[in-house]
């Protein structure tokens, strides 16, 4: 059900209402700066926090790393020679890891909903915050916090939607999802984020089963018009993206200085009732030629209704 409906007396800038148990709920947001209408938040299901980031990161040898098959997706990043690994088998579970890579303060974030993996450097204003998941969902897309001061941010965006930092922008970091054996490979120091208890969700199991099979989006209520399915995979690079399925037909597409390549060996997390089961979608890695040669790029293999749901106006490169 739309917030639409519900009983209102807050009226920030711009006439939109907010609802009565948003202001009981988050007493310390400052719903008179809203930047989207409040008819496109609605809550996820679980509350606030009821989905929890993980806030002390253990972080082990990827040599050491033997629970995991080798295809398993993992959000990978480095930062001065600091590599880190986040597997999507606990992402599933908790969506935000706050740490610390070289030195630099960053959010990994996963949305299943949209199949968005986006790394942050989240300094805003001055601030290092640390973010947690608010329960909330725009256009699908989970709407996380920052504990400072409980604004409300966007996370397939990176901008503050609510409260006190409204506009405000996290600085998205290059990383890929790529297979855990080509995460070793690359970096064989590298270290692995687990869970501080692994018996305190049961890590390894989709708790989407079929998702990304399905016909439409789970509790999406925007307009969609193709022309490829909503929950088909797209390579998007800001306004730009390109359909998975074209990229992995030709292997490598050149796009003005980002060069986009797939190679086979990955699971999909949102595919079988085990992430390990999962069909194998490839490995996308995109790059910008730049004068010391190919550099990673920012870049999300989202789903296509959520590129157009956030870009209304990108382009989906079809040739």
């Amino acid at each position: 059900m739309l917030l639409a409906g519900l009983a209102c007396s807050l009226r920030p800038a711009g006439g939109a209402e907010v609802p009565d148990w948003w202001r009981a709920a988050w007493p310390r947001t400052d719903f008179s700066r809203l930047a989207v209408p409040v008819e496109e938040i609605m809550p996820g299901g679980p509350g606030k926090d009821g989905i929890p980031a993980i806030d002390r990161p253990k972080a082990v040898a990827v040599a050491t790393v033997d629970d995991m098959a080798a295809t398993e997706p993992v959000i990978s990043i480095e930062i001065a020679g600091d590599a880190r690994a986040y597997p999507l088998r606990v992402l599933l579970w908790h969506e935000i890891a706050n740490d610390t890579v070289g030195a630099t303060p960053v959010a990994i974030t996963y949305c299943p909903l949209c199949n968005s993996a986006v790394a942050f450097d989240r300094r805003a204003n001055g601030t290092v915050l640390d973010f947690g998941v608010s329960g909330m969902l725009r256009h699908s897309d989970m709407v996380m916090y920052d504990r400072q001061t409980e604004s409300w941010w966007q996370q397939y965006l990176g901008e503050a939607i609510a409260g006190a930092l409204t506009g405000a922008r996290l600085k998205s970091l290059p990383a890929r999802v790529e297979s855990l054996d080509r995460f070793r490979a690359r970096h064989p120091g590298g270290l692995v984020v687990l869970p501080e208890d692994a018996s305190r969700r049961p890590y390894g199991r989709n708790p989407y089963p079929g998702y990304d099979g399905e016909a439409w989006p789970f509790l999406y209520r925007g307009d969609y018009d193709g022309p490829i399915p909503p929950l088909a995979r797209v390579v998007a690079v800001g306004d730009q993206a390109w359909p998975l399925e074209l990229l992995r037909r030709r292997g490598r597409i050149e796009h003005e200085d980002l060069v986009l390549t797939w190679a086979a060996g990955q699971n999909s997390a949102l595919d079988a009732a085990s992430v390990a089961g999962g069909r194998d979608i490839g490995n996308v890695v995109v790059q910008r030629r730049s004068a010391e040669g190919l550099q990673d790029a920012v870049h999300d293999v989202s789903f296509a209704f959520a590129f157009r749901a956030f870009r209304p106006n990108g382009r989906l490169h079809l040739d």
